[in-house]
């Protein structure tokens, strides 16, 4: 379940942080940040999805 956690917290900051924009510019390749959606949504949902299947399993086997 941490992993899950941990993966999404992960996934958010970089969706929400305008930081990644100016470090991508900086080192000159800010023509991946439209990329970079297709990356970082699928991989929040796959960790939420992790969060979401941990929480069931540990509600069944209590």
């Amino acid at each position: 379940m941490a992993t899950g956690i941990v993966g999404f917290v992960v996934a958010a900051l970089c969706c929400a942080t305008p930081v990644l924009a100016i470090l991508l510019g900086a080192i000159g390749l800010s023509a991946v940040l439209g990329y970079l959606d297709y990356v970082l949504i699928p991989a929040m949902v796959l960790f939420l999805g992790i969060v979401v299947y941990a929480a069931y399993r540990r509600q069944r086997s209590a």
